[in-house]
């Protein structure tokens, strides 16, 4: 199968999710001469959509990475890249719902149940294409384990409960694994570049 009419897909949703997401982003309109002020009522909007966008950047730049270093897919990769997008779909209501309601409890643990589906999802998708590309693939060489995502899903695992009990510790939670993944996986960069080191 050919890789490039997945990853041209893919490219047009998320596409698609990141412009969803700015346009709950809407300027006021005052009845006096426009200041500053006026956009502060937006920041916990503002706030949500770029945790998000970097959320759904950081997948679609590693998405890109694993599609470049795969040599196949098969429909096993169609349908786990179809699961993957799903769950991205999800997180512009998400993120609309956390930063309209200034970051309370429930909106913080729902985006953080759809973030977790994100990574988990993404963790199958990866898999796929090692099964798809083989064992001794250069993909798998370079994905191993993965404890990066099994890290990412640990922390999300802890923060959606804790958002119960502090919001913000959880926010801050889901800071912190979009910070780890704003760098391309280094193991795919390295086999990429053709050192395997």
């Amino acid at each position: 199968m050919d890789k490039r009419r997945l990853e041209a897909f893919s490219d047009g949703v998320i596409a698609i999710i990141i412009t969803i997401m700015v346009l709950e982003l809407i300027a006021p309109h005052a009845d006096h001469a426009p200041t500053l002020a006026d956009l502060l009522p937006l920041w916990p909007l503002f706030v949500s959509y770029v945790l998000s966008f970097v959320c759904v950047g950081m997948y679609w730049n590693n998405h890109h990475h694993l599609l470049h270093i795969s040599d196949r897919i098969d429909g096993r990769v169609l349908w786990a890249n179809l699961f993957h997008l799903f769950w991205l779909s999800l997180i512009p209501v998400a993120s609309a719902w956390m930063g309209g309601n200034e970051f309370a409890s429930w909106p913080v643990a729902l985006y953080g149940v759809i973030l977790w589906m994100c990574a988990f999802a993404y963790y199958v998708l990866e898999r796929a294409l090692v099964h798809a590309n083989g064992r001794d693939s250069e993909l798998a060489a370079a994905v191993g384990v993965d404890a990066k995502g099994l890290i990412s899903l640990g922390l999300y695992t802890v923060a959606i409960p804790l958002a119960f009990v502090n919001q913000w510790v959880a926010f801050a939670l889901y800071v912190v694994v979009a910070v780890m993944w704003l760098i391309p996986d280094p193991r795919i960069e390295r086999r990429i570049s053709g050192d395997a080191s």
